[in-house]
């Protein structure tokens, strides 16, 4: 295979060589094996790739408080909603480097703060470094601890919360040929379209596009309901929020959407290449996560753009008046921070919102 031969570049080529020995492989199996080998995987390396210079991608996070900022403000009206309990705990799945709880935890205020627990759930090496840093007067209060994605979540009052997750979760692109589903595997020579059956996938697709045509297509994250609705069962009562990259069903049915590979800030679609060396990201199904949590028992579901969801609860007014006394510089990145969560050509309209509550049923 010519991404495998000669100068072998990473550990992982070995082993992919070897698996494309016996067969073709699902493009699945390959971001899987690209993000999660134990010791090799993109997200179990030491050094982590978050941010600008020398980085493959950035975050929010990496912009400035702001996302933080507004999000402690609606996880204050959850915890208004619930009765304003003792404790409210705030369960971040994929949490990275802890500064989404970071900023959170440091927007909060008065009583609210006082009830809050901050768990940051994550086994990337780099992330867990870097979170023990950012946590680190959370840490030594108690007010923030560590989990690892083996340990049995036990129902909590509060809230599940993640920011770029299930687009993180191996997910396999399919097309319609005209006449049949296919699917995108690896081959000794490269990428290739096969035929193949998958009834829950193709019944998935056909159900929400009565009128496939040829070239339409989309991707399929098998371990989506189960991700999903272990985070959503763990929460007893509270507020279910995912921020992530993503569309409706029928969009991306109609757009074709396919896996990505992020390397040095540069996006394109080749995620059989530098296996291991380079983040991989699909689409996540917002129609699909929509109909997942319900099922678990979460009512009012629903999601909009990042720009959207910004406008309607960060408090706009307050923040312009609070820049006002800021230095210069800072004031001009807070501006900046947020001309990114709302801009339609910036993270504002490529990423969505999505919330779910549970009332207590015990």
């Amino acid at each position: 295979m010519a991404l495998a031969k000669g100068k072998r570049l990473n550990p992982l080529n070995i082993e992919l060589d070897t698996l494309l020995a016996a067969g073709p492989l699902p493009a699945a199996d390959v971001m899987a094996l690209a993000l999660y080998h134990p010791q090799h995987g993109y997200y179990r390396r030491a050094v982590g790739p978050w941010g600008f210079e020398g980085k493959d991608y950035y975050t929010a996070l990496d912009l400035g408080p702001l996302l933080g900022q507004a999000l402690a403000l609606r996880l204050k009206q959850a915890w208004e909603r619930l009765g304003r309990p003792a404790e409210f705990t705030i369960l971040e799945a994929g949490a990275g480097r802890g500064w989404l709880g970071r900023d959170i935890l440091n927007a909060a205020a008065g009583p609210f703060a006082a009830s809050l627990r901050y768990i940051h759930l994550d086994d990337n090496k780099a992330a867990r470094t870097a979170a023990e840093e950012a946590l680190a007067p959370f840490l030594a209060t108690g007010r923030a601890w560590f989990m690892r994605e083996c340990e049995c979540l036990e129902p909590f009052l509060g809230a599940v919360l993640s920011n770029e997750l299930f687009d993180a979760l191996p997910a396999q692109p399919w097309r319609w040929d005209g006449q049949q589903w296919v699917r995108e595997m690896l081959t000794e020579t490269g990428p290739e379209w096969q035929a193949h059956h998958e009834p829950m996938s193709a019944a998935w697709f056909e159900s929400q596009n009565g009128s496939i045509e040829s070239g339409d297509g989309s991707v399929w994250c098998e371990s989506l309901p189960m991700v999903a609705s272990t985070l959503a069962n763990a929460l007893r009562a509270g507020l279910f929020i995912t921020i992530d990259y993503g569309d409706l069903a029928p969009r991306l049915l109609a757009k074709g959407a396919d896996l990505r590979r992020y390397k040095g800030h540069t996006v394109d679609g080749k995620w059989w290449e530098e296996v291991g060396q380079c983040d991989l990201t699909a689409d996540v199904d917002f129609t699909r996560l929509s109909t997942i949590l319900e099922d678990t028992g979460l009512v009012e579901v629903a999601h909009e753009s990042l720009s959207r969801w910004i406008r309607a609860h960060a408090p706009l007014t307050e923040w312009e008046a609070q820049w006002q006394a800021l230095e210069t510089a800072i004031r001009i990145k807070r501006m900046e921070n947020l001309l990114q969560l709302t801009m339609p050509s910036m993270m504002g309209e490529r990423f969505r919102v999505l919330e779910g509550w549970r009332w207590d049923s015990c």
